[in-house]
């Protein structure tokens, strides 16, 4: 069964190299070698992606941690209304071309991070889920997996995973790819 694996650098970095070998030969796994980034390049890249992506019957996908982001201090690169209509038009295209979505909550950073505070990063997934939710979306909760783990999960630059957050964050996300992956044979 062919999958997709859309996300920033938590994916690319972190769990997306760890996915395919833990799903095994069942699983053909698509993963763009871009870092996704914000929503909107997602959204973006959906087009540029549409034929490597085509034939998925499940696609599982993060975006936020460059939305959250505020490097000038006047505020986040995406406001909160900003990144909930991305990321619905983003789930929109993905359901309209895909048989199951899977999203995965923005996972935290350290507290000490310059630029990201867990706050905001807990509101937006606060407002999103339940959105996505509402339109059969389902949910990868990476956040939750990481937050007790802060300290052993994210590395010393305060953002990415550690080997053992990106092979936490594999296995789970393997395993809702595997439930998601029982309902469509």
């Amino acid at each position: 069964m062919k999958i997709t694996l859309l996300g920033d650098s938590i994916r690319k970095i972190g769990y997306g190299p760890l996915v395919p070998s833990l799903l095994g030969d069942d699983f053909e796994v698509y993963q763009p070698e871009d870092n996704c980034r914000f929503s909107k390049f997602t959204l973006r890249g959906l087009w540029d992606w549409k034929e490597k992506m085509a034939g998925s019957r499940i696609v599982h996908w993060n975006n936020g941690l460059w939305d959250i982001c505020d490097v000038f201090g006047d505020g986040p690169f995406s406001t909160p209304d900003e990144y909930c209509q991305n990321m619905l038009r983003i789930a929109d295209i993905l359901l309209a071309r895909h048989e199951k979505v899977i999203f995965a909550t923005t996972t935290p950073v350290n507290p000490l991070h310059p630029y990201n505070r867990n706050e905001r990063i807990i509101e937006y997934n606060r407002l999103i889920v339940p959105l996505l939710e509402e339109k059969g979306i389902l949910i990868n909760d990476l956040h939750a997996l990481v937050v007790p783990h802060v300290d052993e999960y994210i590395r010393e630059d305060l953002i990415h995973l550690t080997d053992a957050g990106a092979r936490a964050c594999a296995q789970q996300t393997t395993c809702i790819i595997r439930e998601a992956a029982k309902t469509l044979r």
